[in-house]
């Protein structure tokens, strides 16, 4: 079946679709309510269905004979360490950490939070919550305390597994002092802390509260799978609100197990025994997603890599991977990709590495902007995939589906709505645009399996963040526009719209133009304040290593560039080279807080940046040359 029909299927008949669907995972009670409303009227899936979501991932290849198949490969060039472990090893490991949780009086619906580093305990730690009904709630390694203890204080974990650092290229970041900072902080007492010591950092236990992890787990009786119904809780993920205090997203079992396991075939074009490597982080939901739970869910070997696109050692650490462990499928940020490009724009180190087993690239997190997708075509030789998706879908709404038609890529768009997605384009008042023109990109109700049904504790929340605008409709917060063709074009958050004099312009488009000129490396856009036409767009540039130009003959050409690609109606006429652009971890470049920066509007620094060193930097910066009034 081709990827019109099918789709048109999930929409028309979703219910027979996803029941279909629903069969390729070992239930314990299939379910044979397959779509229906909670108390909350919020579309729920396979409500009457019972599972395990570590059994489905873990111990059933076990039992369908792949025990001696390698699950996870970690893959530590910050340690120089390269481990791998079966699938029989994953289920034992898992089974014994699970039955240290319950030792310390975890019990099934209770939640357990996990502050740990890109090492393969704490994809253990997830599993073996899992295992036994636990609620998981993964916050990024190295957080701030105070943005920790305000999710502990959310969350109320019975037990916190953490590690004592992380690592990023040569810097060691301590965990335990952070840690314990939050704790001190929140009004919530997890009743214990068990600490896996890295060499890095020796632990400093606090007993009785705090517990070795070594000894804890080397002593713990392993536990089997505790059954749970397909609409209870599996992890707590939380992401950034308007508001700023973060919203706790709540993922289910069921339609969580369900949509994955269906994403590994129809996005990635992967199964049993292939090796896939998503390069990001279990703090993100792609380390949810497409690190733990879909690979395994699908049977794939995933590789866990605690490491950096450069400088770990330098910018042929991807070809590494790719070659060494011969990856199948690869997904990544785009903003990786520029870093690369930056220290070697001719892809040189490429040549030093066979990745001839590479059959796919994908990207997802930001926009793949035209210049990184035409650098990575010519490089790698393999189907570019730019996808789009959120931490409420847990995958992919749009994408270029290679496990059921691979259409023909088109650069600035991550693809067509992914089956079960019925996406809409809106204008302000809520009516469907045409073909090619901008709005609001939202999704009709119900949502598909594995989005997210409430917020943690404040579904008044999730109702007035996502359905209230356009009711009936799920806010992406995300605008942009649908092709003739059905192609999507995501433009940036809808506060990335800017309107210079009357006129709605994106300022991805402008981007767009800036980031095809030779020597930029990477740019941010965003519209500042004008007294005569409401907005503007200025430009923040990094350039190429390498590259010396004259700042003022190279805005000049890029004001003439927009103006012939965007037309004089953009009115971008100022742009500033900066040696560094403000980013999360996970690598989005902080367009608000630039904005905010030069409007002189109150902002605030998320906990998620990279450097927080940078923003002040920044300020000085711009002040410096008149972006901002003395």
């Amino acid at each position: 079946m081709q990827y019109a029909e099918t789709y048109q299927r999930s929409i028309s008949e979703s219910e027979a679709f996803w029941a279909e669907r629903a069969n390729d995972i070992p239930w314990f009670t299939a379910p044979q309510t397959i779509l229906s409303k909670d108390a909350n009227d919020v579309a729920r899936w396979y409500a009457d269905g019972t599972l395990n979501t570590c059994f489905c991932a873990v111990d059933y290849h076990v039992q369908q004979g792949r025990g001696d198949q390698t699950a996870l490969i970690y893959d530590s060039p910050v340690t120089q360490t390269v481990s791998r472990y079966s699938y029989a090893e994953l289920m034992d490991w898992t089974a014994r950490v699970a039955g240290g949780l319950v030792e310390l009086g975890v019990a099934k619906g209770d939640v357990v939070i996990i502050y740990m580093p890109m090492v393969p305990e704490t994809i253990v730690a997830m599993l073996a919550c899992a295992r036994i009904g636990a609620v998981h709630s993964v916050v990024f390694g190295g957080f701030a305390a105070d943005e920790l203890a305000m999710r502990i204080d959310d969350a109320t974990p019975k037990v916190v597994l953490a590690a004592t650092c992380g690592i990023e290229t040569e810097r060691v970041i301590p965990y335990q002092p952070l840690l314990n900072g939050a704790l001190d902080l929140a009004r919530h007492k997890p009743a214990h802390v068990v600490m896996l010591e890295r060499p890095q950092a020796p632990a400093e236990l606090n007993a009785p509260r705090d517990i070795d992890w070594a000894s804890w787990a080397a002593a713990a009786e392993p536990v089997a799978c505790v059954p749970v119904a397909a609409t209870d809780p599996l992890y707590i993920l939380y992401t950034s609100g308007t508001t700023g205090k973060p919203k706790g997203i709540v993922r289910d079992n069921g339609g969580h197990a369900v949509a994955l396991k269906y994403s590994m075939s129809a996005v990635y074009d992967v199964g049993i025994g292939d090796v896939y490597w998503a390069a990001s982080d279990v703090g993100w939901v792609v380390g949810h997603s497409y690190i733990v739970y879909g690979p395994l869910l699908a049977g794939c070997t995933t590789v866990v890599y605690e490491g950096k696109p450069v400088k770990t050692p330098d910018a042929g650490a991807f070809w590494r991977v790719l070659a060494e462990h011969k990856v199948n499928s690869f997904f990544v940020a785009p903003t990786a990709f520029r870093a690369i490009k930056k220290e070697d724009p001719e892809c040189k180190l490429l040549a030093q590495y066979d990745i001839s087993s590479l059959k796919y690239q994908f990207v997802a997190g930001e926009r793949l902007d035209p210049p990184t997708y035409y650098w990575l075509e010519q490089h790698l030789q393999v189907p570019i995939i730019d996808h789009w998706w959120q931490t409420e879908t847990g995958w992919s709404i749009c994408a270029n589906l290679a496990g059921i038609e691979l259409l023909p890529s088109r650069a600035g768009s991550c693809g067509v709505p992914a089956p079960g997605w019925d996406l809409r384009v809106l204008d302000e008042s809520g009516q469907e645009v045409a073909a090619g023109e901008e709005g609001a990109i939202v999704v009709k109700a119900p949502l598909p399996p594995s989005a997210f049904a409430t917020v943690w504790r404040d579904h008044e929340r999730f109702q007035q963040s996502y359905w209230s605008q356009f009711p009936g409709f799920y806010l992406t917060g995300d605008g942009g526009y649908q092709d003739a063709d059905g192609y999507v074009y995501v433009m940036g958050r809808t506060d990335d719209v800017i309107n210079v004099a009357g006129h709605r312009l994106s300022t991805g488009r402008i981007e767009e133009v800036v980031a095809e000129h030779s020597a930029v490396a990477e740019c941010a856009v965003v519209g500042i304040h004008d007294a005569e036409k409401g907005q503007v767009p200025v430009g923040l540039l990094l350039l190429k290593d390498g590259i010396n130009v004259d700042d003022e003959s190279l805005v000049a050409e890029l004001v003439q560039s927009v103006r012939d690609n965007v037309g004089p109606i953009a009115n971008f006429k100022r742009a500033l080279v900066v040696t560094r652009l403000p980013k999360t971890r996970s690598g989005k470049i902080l367009r608000q807080v630039i904005r905010k920066m030069i409007d002189g509007d109150a902002y605030t620094v998320p906990s998620t940046i990279d450097d927080p060193n940078i923003i002040p930097e920044l300020e000085a910066t711009l002040r410096e040359q008149g972006f901002i009034d003395a």
